[in-house]
């Protein structure tokens, strides 16, 4: 781990979760994204993987030397235990892990964790205050809950596909996963509920989330204006759906986004525009004639923006205090001054990848420890120390090993952590 970077610490003070233990038995995003972060709040995260092969997102490229740099950045700060859950030993291991667990977690398919015995009612019977959260592209109920779903078949369900993008376009799905994000996002606000209810109660609960249902939730302005008028959401490349000027203009080297969303704000932009006249200009004179005249407004300021450079403009518009900005490549962002200074890229050492760049938790506590507290496991890198932890004897651990009901992909790297210790 690199000292000098605030994103990492060793253990300054408690994290809010210290002693809660989470079975995470999801792959891809949506899932370890919530156990990620639940894990660098404190959580004991113990991934609970298939062996040889396990999360399918340990085969995503770029890899060095065999790991998957995308599976590392979500699954950072987890411990690694790789079970067959399709045999009789391998579920009885895994419940007797439930046993001194507070949360399952799982993403298969709606019936799946109960046909392998491991579901809400098999859990709960060796542990009657369990939290247990299933994720799903569209639920535990309803006529799609069989489906299979990943993130662009819930953007398209919810409409996202059809309200992003240039105007008279192809459907566009959002830059990021943002239906899985959401999804994970959900289930950790449900998560930190439910814990909070069960310290009163002392009673657990089932938690059904669908990467559907979490983004449907996010259209908050969508749906008021749906329900308020009717209106249908459609795509308007960077513009606002309310508001104008609010966009992306081209300069002569890029673009710059403006965010001139109010009539003091708008006044303010003809300063840096050196457009006075503007003001008593009955096509531009409220927000709602902006509004009216968005085309031709747009192509007025564009053809200004169009003459200086982002940087001429952004220092231009700032200085009358009107938000803008540059619009970066994601390259350019993690490169930003600010982003730099913000702490939003941590540095830590992988025992396979060596040493790698991560993005750091968002939140700056005053007086909690929130970081990233080590990289992501190997496939089954902590099998055995598990397997110690509920009881199971050396010569049992080495009888599994062989049956193959339990895996560690590089065994032979135990020996130099314990060295580098």
């Amino acid at each position: 781990m690199t000292a000098s970077n605030p994103t990492i610490r060793e253990n300054s003070s408690r994290r809010p979760l210290e002693g809660f233990r989470v079975l995470d038995l999801t792959r891809f995003l949506s899932g370890p994204y919530c156990t990620m972060v639940l894990a660098e709040l404190g959580a004991d995260v113990i991934k609970v993987e298939q062996p040889h092969t396990g999360d399918d997102s340990r085969r995503m490229a770029p890899k060095i030397d065999g790991e998957s740099y995308p599976f590392a950045m979500p699954n950072r700060s987890k411990r690694s235990v790789s079970l067959d859950l399709k045999t009789d030993k391998g579920r009885e291991l895994f419940l007797a892990m439930a046993e001194t667990a507070d949360l399952v977690i799982e993403n298969f398919r709606p019936g799946v964790a109960d046909r392998l015995g491991i579901g809400y009612d098999g859990v709960k019977a060796v542990r009657d205050d369990i939290l247990y959260c299933s994720i799903s592209g569209f639920g535990q109920t309803g006529p799609y809950r069989e489906r299979p779903g990943f993130d662009i078949m819930a953007q398209g369900m919810v409409g996202f596909l059809r309200m992003t993008g240039e105007p008279g376009g192809r459907p566009a799905k959002v830059g990021i996963a943002v239906n899985d994000i959401a999804a994970g996002a959900t289930a950790i606000y449900s998560i930190l509920a439910a814990q909070m209810q069960r310290m009163t109660t002392g009673q657990g609960q089932y938690m059904d989330i669908s990467l559907v249902d979490a983004g449907l939730a996010w259209a908050v302005w969508e749906s008021g204006a749906y329900f308020g008028a009717g209106e249908v959401p459609q795509p308007t490349g960077t513009r606002h759906r309310r508001s104008t000027p609010y966009q992306a203009y081209r300069t002569s080297d890029g673009y710059v986004t403006i965010g001139a969303a109010n009539d003091r704000l708008w006044l303010r932009l003809l300063g840096a525009l050196d457009r006075p006249e503007w003001e008593n200009d009955p096509r531009f004179l409220t927000l709602p004639d902006r509004m009216a005249h968005i085309d031709e407004l747009e192509a007025e300021i564009e053809a200004i923006t169009i003459t200086r450079t982002t940087d001429e403009w952004i220092k231009a518009i700032d200085a009358v205090g009107v938000p803008c900005g540059p619009v970066l490549t994601f390259d350019e962002t993690l490169d930003d001054p600010h982003v730099q200074a913000r702490g939003m890229i941590a540095e830590l050492h992988h025992p396979v990848i060596g040493e790698m760049r991560t993005i750091a938790p968002p939140t700056k506590f005053s007086a909690m420890d929130y970081s990233v507290r080590g990289p992501a496991p190997w496939l089954g890198q902590h099998t055995a120390d598990l397997l110690r932890e509920i009881g199971e004897s050396e010569d049992s651990i080495a009888a599994l090993f062989a049956d193959e009901v339990v895996f560690d992909a590089r065994p032979d790297l135990h020996d130099r952590l314990e060295g580098e210790a």
